[in-house]
């Protein structure tokens, strides 16, 4: 997903740059270490992904809890809390959410 998207969002970065520019900044001081660290900023925004029941989101937000090493019981664990707060249709983007967080993984395996 995050392939055939990326073309299209570079795109819009070109199309828009002011404004991607910004968001691009907010997203970075979002998820900058703090109070929390940056690996449970991302399986946050997983979560948000699946109840906002947003597909991109989950598989950018995967893709980024892998790299800030989250383990897959981590996102498992994250995802239970989703379905809990989005309910039915929580629990089809929570499979996504996983199935997402293990082509990373293998990715980057190798």
């Amino acid at each position: 997903m995050a392939k055939d998207l990326n073309p299209a969002i570079g795109e819009l970065k070109r199309s828009t740059p002011g404004p991607m520019q910004a968001f691009s900044e907010m997203g970075k001081a979002a998820l900058a270490p703090g109070a929390l660290d940056t690996k449970t900023k991302e399986l946050i925004a997983l979560g948000i992904g699946v109840a906002v029941r947003c597909g991109p989101c989950i598989t950018y937000h995967a893709s980024g809890a892998q790299r800030a090493g989250a383990t897959r019981e981590e996102i498992a664990e994250a995802m239970g809390l989703a379905v809990y707060m989005g309910a039915g249709p929580s629990a089809m983007y929570a499979a996504q959410a996983l199935e997402a967080f293990d082509q990373w993984q293998e990715k980057a395996s190798g």
